[in-house]
């Protein structure tokens, strides 16, 4: 089967009172827009692997996530759109939600696996899967892999302008890494930040080195967590209401709300100088908000 899809997306401006104050412009790269459930920085984080695994005429995806996991959906449903069959180890007691059920129905099946045995996922895919292991590609939690560092790169080649700070999520660096990977090839000399959402972020910078990239350039903003994953406190809350009332872009809780918040205080600040222009990647995962509805 041949692997395509359209995944470029628009970068659309938003314009706020405290913007114009502080003379800064700030662009959103809508990867929100690619898809439904395989959305955002998922998409391009699965690309290459999954054209690597079809190389290698495997049948059967195997990956890893929490219970609420954006990837675990979004590779769901790129198997089912691509002809894989698909395994998802899920860590933690066994429940039920509306995130694991859309995996079902796209034809994931779930092993819920105890939080220690989560931490050797190598151990896992061997004790599931090795009898098929010559039918089976192993894709780690969220996505992370050189190959999906290169996928994300590709952002900063649709670009339509130039920026002078691009700005993204980190969970497990694999974003920021490409887009490093990116502005490197392109040779450009945009500002990288990012905005790590577990608490003691600072690991981002080894995980990013770990994918054979240089992180000395990016700049970690390792304030924004809020308590740790998943983690909020009201005024975040209360920013994701105001934001997306008042443009028409969803943000969550867990990854984007957390960016959009960081930047927005930044400026308020003064941290970037008047006159620049700023992107923030959308990295999609608003099924993620599902699991926090009750806050709203």
């Amino acid at each position: 089967m041949e692997l395509t899809f359209n995944f470029h997306s628009p970068e659309e401006e938003i314009v706020s009172p405290l913007y114009i104050e502080k003379k800064v412009r700030i662009y959103v790269k809508r990867d929100d827009l690619i898809h439904p459930y395989i959305s955002g920085n998922k998409w391009r984080k699965l690309q290459y692997p999954l054209r690597k695994a079809l190389k290698q005429n495997k049948q059967i995806l195997v990956t890893f996530g929490g219970a609420w996991s954006n990837h675990l959906l979004a590779t769901a449903c790129a198997g089912a759109k691509f002809g894989f069959r698909t395994h998802g180890m899920v860590r933690g007691e066994e429940v039920n939600n509306p995130v694991l059920a859309l995996c079902r129905l796209y034809g994931m099946k779930l092993h819920f696996v105890s939080r220690d045995q989560y931490q050797d996922k190598t151990s896992l895919f061997l004790h599931y899967f090795g009898e098929q292991s010559d039918n089976t590609f192993f894709i780690d939690e969220g996505g992370y892999s050189r190959e999906a560092a290169e996928g994300c790169a590709h952002i900063i080649e649709e670009l339509q302008q130039d920026y002078d700070h691009i700005c993204c999520a980190s969970g497990t660096g694999t974003t920021v890494a490409g887009l490093q990977l990116g502005l490197e090839k392109a040779n450009l000399k945009t500002t990288l930040h990012t905005v790590p959402v577990l608490k003691g972020g600072a690991f981002i910078r080894k995980e990013v080195e770990n994918l054979a990239v240089d992180p000395s350039g990016i700049i970690l903003h390792t304030d924004y967590h809020f308590g740790g994953y998943a983690r909020t406190k009201p005024e975040l809350l209360e920013f994701i209401r105001a934001f997306v009332s008042h443009t028409g872009i969803m943000i969550e809780p867990t990854y984007t709300g957390k960016l959009f918040f960081a930047i927005d205080d930044l400026i308020r600040k003064d941290y970037f100088k008047p006159e620049s222009r700023i992107l923030l990647i959308h990295t999609g995962g608003l099924t993620g908000f599902l699991g926090m509805y009750d806050r709203f």
